[in-house]
């Protein structure tokens, strides 16, 4: 994809996986809620979740976005490599944060009907990939010029 495709795709999909490293070595990969600033992945995790005391304890995340059914030649998405950083108060109970006006307004209206609510259960997770790899099998079909 290019990096216009790429942001396109990651502002429509839904649902990210998410996948830290457990304290074992072993990895979790979980299903999350997201949005896509065009620079930051924006994860609103429970701050309970296995997720969240994997990400504090080693900040390494790989997520992936994708979509396309069973027909091979629709199949597209996004990894990406990182980690992740806690932005904000923990829970996030609303006090103003200047970096996290862009991602809870990309939340609310993507999710909320355009208003962000605070539930005092989740907190923010800031993703500046490293590495961004994308695939979209359908470009197969155009002639190679």
């Amino acid at each position: 994809m290019t990096d216009a495709e790429r942001d396109i795709f990651l502002r429509s999909q839904p649902i990210c996986r998410v996948a830290t490293v457990g304290p074992s070595g072993h990895p979790h990969t979980s299903a999350l809620w997201f949005v896509w600033d065009g620079t930051a992945l924006w994860l609103n995790s429970t701050e309970r979740s296995r997720r969240w005391s994997d990400l504090t304890r080693d900040p390494r995340i790989s997520v992936i976005v994708d979509d396309g059914g069973t027909d091979f030649l629709r199949l597209r998405g996004v990894e990406l490599q990182g980690r992740a950083e806690v932005v904000g108060e923990v829970p996030r109970k609303g006090e103003p944060v200047d970096e996290l006006t862009v991602p809870e307004r990309l939340f609310g209206d993507k999710y909320a009907g355009g208003a962000f609510r605070y539930d005092g259960r989740h907190g923010w997770l800031r993703v500046l990939p490293d590495t961004v790899v994308s695939w979209d099998f359908g470009k197969l079909r155009q002639p190679t010029t």
